[in-house]
């Protein structure tokens, strides 16, 4: 099978996907935008409740943190990943999954950011942040890259312990990420958790798209290559008969 025609099918895949999830959540906007509001002080209350443990040397620490989610270091680790997997590891669709997946992800949260429309925490803890609050970019990031980092990881290493404490450390960053936009106030409890939610699900439906593709990729080169040798080998006994006659 081409590159062109993998391309192709990665594209089309993955746009459908993403228009049938999107319009499953712009749904489900129309249907819990009102109770969300209601829900508001729960948020309230959290700010409360954290506002008790903050301090200069934790603020400095959930900075670095909530760093850890932001494009300014996701999208330098996005790229040396795929060039590891290209030029390095040449493992080329650890790569394409790694390339649909950031950018889908990140589609997926401007579209629902503009669809919700939620404003931000009026009073952030250091200084505010752009853009619009309901869901956490910050969540749904960390669970599609830190999440597909830990997918990667489990399918290249053998020893258990190892698998298990790499799952232990990235759900908690991932979950620490969470925490420190909810503790500096750029979002509120909710804005983390629908995060977390529509992330884990996006991450699932993909992993399982482009399983599906590279399955079939594989299948229809392999048939291919089949075809190429019997194609040769036949060539190879005509011209030996020719040579006999």
């Amino acid at each position: 099978m081409q590159l062109r025609e993998i391309t192709i099918l990665i594209i089309a895949e993955t746009l459908l996907s993403l228009l049938l999830f999107s319009a499953a959540i712009g749904i489900l906007v129309f249907v819990i935008r009102k109770p969300l509001r209601k829900y508001k002080p729960v948020d309230m209350a959290v700010f409360e409740r954290l506002q008790l443990s903050v301090s200069p040397k934790k603020n400095k620490i959930m900075l670095f943190i909530t760093f850890l989610g932001k494009h300014q270091f996701l999208i330098p680790a996005n790229l040396l990943l795929i060039i590891y997997f290209v030029f390095a590891a040449h493992q080329n669709w650890f790569s394409i999954r790694i390339i649909t997946i950031s950018l889908s992800s990140l589609v997926l949260m401007l579209l629902l950011k503009y669809l919700f429309q939620r404003k931000r925490p009026l009073s952030p803890l250091l200084k505010a942040a752009r853009g619009l609050s309901f869901p956490s970019g910050h969540a749904i990031m960390a669970v599609t890259f830190y999440g597909l980092l830990l997918y990667i990881l489990l399918h290249s290493i053998d020893k258990n312990w190892l698998k298990y404490l790499l799952t232990i450390l990235l759900v908690l960053l991932i979950l620490l990420i969470g925490y420190s936009r909810v503790y500096l106030r750029v979002h509120y409890a909710s804005d983390v958790l629908a995060g977390f939610i529509i992330g884990l699900l996006w991450l699932s439906i993909s992993l399982f798209v482009l399983n599906q593709l590279e399955q079939y990729a594989k299948e229809n080169s392999g048939s291919l290559s089949v075809t190429q040798k019997t194609y040769t080998a036949e060539a190879g006994l005509k011209y030996r008969l020719k040579q006999i006659c």
